[in-house]
């Protein structure tokens, strides 16, 4: 019968090292900063949908708020509720559920990885990246997070094309190609840290 290794006892800290390691909990505020970052997205997107809901209704009140949000300065403004409305709408509200991802990912991974563990191990809800999250690995994500927020961005002035200059257009698109390269290379780094890593012997 194996018997199990013996268990290292915890090194005792100094009063400095202790100091040091606890000074992590500063970043708690931050976290609880950003849960009311996300409450207030939370309700810009009711307020959002409410809108378009009441737009659909005939109310004009919405309308002219949806309208006031979508349309660009310099454009025609559409008098009546439009598919190209009604998607830039949807975009919007698209946008903002990715942002609020971003941000869960932020506040729970990062208080994981930089503050204590939550032990939601055998948890029904756990999140399946939080498993086997760490600096890296949540760097990666965040990345990837951007790129489709800026993709969301990209499509909405797409949709309106013709009320942009060529040249804001093609700004537009060089930053998603910069944001999308970067993404790539801290995807790849990550990969050949992962890889060397695994290839020392232990």
């Amino acid at each position: 019968m194996s018997q199990l290794p013996p268990v290292t006892p915890a090194a005792k800290l100094t009063p400095l090292n202790n100091l040091i390691f606890a000074s992590r909990w500063l970043q708690l505020p931050l976290y609880l900063g950003l849960i009311l970052a996300q409450c207030v997205y939370v309700f810009h997107f009711w307020v959002e949908l409410k809108d378009l809901i009441g737009a659909a209704l005939g109310n004009v009140a919405s309308l002219n708020h949806i309208l006031d949000v979508v349309t660009v300065p310099g454009s025609v403004r559409p008098t009546k509720l439009t598919e190209t409305t009604i998607m830039l709408v949807v975009l919007g509200l698209i946008d903002v559920v990715m942002i609020s991802n971003l941000l869960i990912m932020v506040i729970v991974g990062g208080y994981e990885t930089f503050v204590s563990r939550m032990n939601l191990q055998g948890h029904p809800d756990q999140p399946e990246w939080l498993s086997h999250v760490n600096a890296s690995v949540l760097k990666t994500k965040l990345a990837m997070a951007i790129v489709g927020i800026s993709s969301i961005h990209l499509l909405k002035t797409f949709i309106n094309a013709g009320a942009y200059e060529p040249t804001v257009l093609v700004a537009q698109t060089v930053i998603h190609s910069v944001f999308l390269l970067s993404a790539l290379a801290i995807a790849y780094t990550d990969r050949i840290v992962t890889t060397t890593h695994q290839s020392k012997p232990h």
